[in-house]
């Protein structure tokens, strides 16, 4: 496990990118490949009986990481708190942009059918609690009737990043 940024050995039980080497692969060992992957893992005694390491839970990859306020958010994250919430469909979009010298968040995501509009501002005050209490970022939370978002064929697009570019 190594920090995505530096490339050095994380702490032991801390979420870092997951890092591999296949030596016994006779046609093409690998070296110090780097998966993306974000997990921790795990030295203690499963309650199986069994004593190898284990590579916990994927909770998201650094190629889809956000960086927002010096917090890391992956969009799993936001997707997993967003599933199963009751109002609320599973097509969102995540839309980053800059205000002022920050960072900010707004969680687009369609309301189920049978949910009027005078009923949006409810979930949207759940959703945000959800949220920051998951993320420890307080992000908005816009509702939008159902149909809003292009329903797609391939992978959905998420995340919008309006935040300008560096050079």
């Amino acid at each position: 496990m190594v920090d995505p940024k530096s490339g050095e050995r994380v702490p032991e039980g801390e979420a870092g990118e997951l890092v591999v080497t296949t030596l016994t692969k006779e046609a093409l060992p690998m070296l110090r490949y780097r998966t993306r992957d974000i997990t921790r893992l795990a030295t203690a005694r499963c309650g199986c009986g069994r004593t190898h390491v284990r590579i916990l839970r994927v909770t998201g990859r650094n190629d889809d990481m956000l960086i927002v306020r010096g917090v890391n958010v992956y969009p799993s994250q936001i997707e997993s708190a967003l599933v199963g919430q009751p109002g609320l469909a599973p097509h969102y979009q995540i839309v980053v942009e800059r205000r002022g010298p920050l960072d900010h968040v707004t969680v687009e995501v369609e309301a189920e059918g049978g949910f009027s509009p005078e009923h949006y501002d409810d979930l949207e005050h759940r959703a945000i609690h959800h949220l920051k209490s998951l993320l420890g970022l307080t992000v908005d939370v816009v509702v939008r009737p159902p149909g809003t978002f292009e329903r797609s064929t391939g992978k959905a697009v998420r995340v919008r990043d309006l935040r300008p570019k560096l050079h």
